[in-house]
């Protein structure tokens, strides 16, 4: 289910019983925080531009700087993304 390649960016998890549209949520912040282009070509693959946007405005697990990167890549007002709040 899980690309060889995206296996060093989901470390913790059981990868071989891992299925990524079962938990959205943590598989795309996941990639957009350590992901590199061939992940997140995967990842657009995978998911809807729209459950990925919104992950970038509700997932605080995002560094702000992640955080700040993909709302300005999704034209995401800042002032809408949780990591970003206090």
């Amino acid at each position: 289910m899980i690309a060889q390649h995206l296996r060093s960016f989901l470390w913790d998890i059981d990868i071989d019983s891992f299925d990524p549209q079962t938990y959205p949520g943590y598989t795309i912040a996941r990639l957009l925080e350590y992901g590199n282009p061939e992940a997140i070509s995967w990842l657009k693959e995978q998911f809807s531009e729209e459950t990925i946007k919104d992950v970038i405005r509700n997932e605080r697990s995002l560094s702000p700087r992640s955080a700040n990167f993909w709302a300005l890549v999704y034209h995401i007002p800042a002032e809408e993304i949780a990591a970003l709040r206090n």
